[in-house]
């Protein structure tokens, strides 16, 4: 599995409107020139993002973007799931097949009807790998990298917005 440039863009992009020492707003000038990535991509995912609610997009001369909702409050898994979409990433296409009625349990010696609903055990571990990666997207926030930005000098005063 390999996320989109996308992601990593739009991921780079809320860290860049989180850093404290800027104005309230970022144009979208200003962003494409830090990220090095042409206005019009950017701003395509940027329009993805404040549909998603995570950034607001401030009107007029002097507009442009700014977080929606405090970096405390943003994770990597919301940036993901606007970016890459919400849908699982392994679904079992192969139920029907007999190495899958293999891999079911077996009653009295024989395979269980596939009818029966029996799991399969390669999506068991694939969904339980997925999980276990939301659960590790949804703790890292955009305040967390900050905080780890500001303790090893990258940023100056990353402190909570």
């Amino acid at each position: 599995m390999q996320y989109s440039k996308s992601t990593d863009y739009a991921l780079h992009a809320l860290l860049h409107l989180a850093r404290p020492e800027l104005r309230n707003n970022v144009g979208i000038k200003e962003l494409s020139a830090m990220l090095e990535v042409s206005e019009s991509y950017l701003s395509k995912i940027m329009s993805k993002l404040r549909q998603d609610g995570l950034v607001r997009a401030v009107p007029g001369a002097n507009g442009g973007y700014e977080l929606a909702r405090p970096a405390e409050n943003i994770s990597f898994l919301d940036v993901v799931q606007v970016i890459e979409g919400r849908q699982q990433m392994f679904e079992c296409s192969n139920s029907r097949s007999r190495q899958h009625r293999l891999l079911a349990e077996e009653e009295d010696g024989r395979e269980l009807a596939i009818s029966r609903g029996s799991e399969c055990l390669v999506e068991k571990v694939m969904v339980g790998a997925e999980q276990e990666l939301h659960r590790y997207l949804r703790e890292h926030t955009i305040q967390s990298v900050l905080d780890e930005a500001l303790q090893r000098g990258g940023f100056q005063a990353a402190k909570k917005r």
